[in-house]
């Protein structure tokens, strides 16, 4: 489920100067808002958590899994050069597996880590803040890199997409329509920082075994239909 050579060639295009430069900006402003506001508020757990739940997870979190899910493929589908890579004795399955591999792991090191960073910068992991956020960034970095490399196999347009579901969906009707919460994966997402938070200040409106549950689904099925999807376009490309 792991082929290195696919995977060196993901990496490389998705830490490419341009798209490693874009990738940066998000977590390093993450750090320098979480700096300012130690500096003017002190160490206060209910603004750590707004933070952290409002930009890093509500914000980075979705938007580096739509840079690094659609960029893991969808490049490649629209210069045709994954015809060459389609060409090579690989599973379909295993390329689309590895590059789901290769996006998480962008999306964790860009989004978990400087979580966990602003998380002590901001109130020292008090009450468990900065663990519980960056638990769930690490969650939610599975759920959207598959998601996001589903769209960047099915469609042209993957980060326009992307992009809606990020900052449309998730970030608005995810934050004021109720009934939205529940199909938000920053929702299930949150309920696992709920369980780790001491303090009470993390709260999600979806139960853990609900967001259990949906998480493993979500990235399973987008997962499996992504590999679907290039073995239909192999075809097309053979005909």
């Amino acid at each position: 489920m792991y082929e290195p050579t696919v995977a060196r060639l993901t990496y490389r295009a998705l830490l490419g100067r341009r798209r490693a430069a874009i990738l940066f900006i998000l977590p390093a402003l993450l750090i320098v808002i979480a700096v300012a506001v130690r500096l003017l508020v002190g160490v206060d757990d209910r603004v750590a958590a707004d933070v952290l739940g409002g930009f890093a997870l509500a914000t980075m979190v979705p938007l580096i899994g739509v840079i690094a899910g659609t960029g893991a493929i969808g490049p490649e589908i629209d210069d045709g050069s994954i015809v060459y890579l389609l060409s090579k004795p690989v599973k379909r399955p295993t390329i689309i597996s590895t590059k789901l591999i290769v996006a998480i792991a962008v999306t964790m090191a860009f989004s978990a880590i400087p979580t966990l960073i602003a998380g002590f910068i901001l109130n020292g992991n008090g009450g468990q803040i900065a663990i519980a956020y960056t638990i769930a960034a690490l969650v939610a970095s599975v759920a959207y890199s598959a998601v996001f490399l589903l769209l960047g196999t099915v469609s042209r347009h993957a980060v326009v997409f992307g992009l809606v579901y990020a900052l449309v969906w998730e970030a608005l009707f995810g934050s004021l329509v109720p009934g939205a919460r529940t199909l938000s994966i920053q929702q299930w997402a949150l309920s696992l920082a709920e369980k780790i938070g001491t303090n009470g200040t993390i709260t999600s409106d979806v139960g853990l075994p609900t967001a259990v549950i949906l998480l493993v689904v979500v990235t399973g099925l987008a997962t499996w239909y992504a590999g679907q999807k290039l073995r239909s376009l192999t075809l097309a490309g053979d005909e």
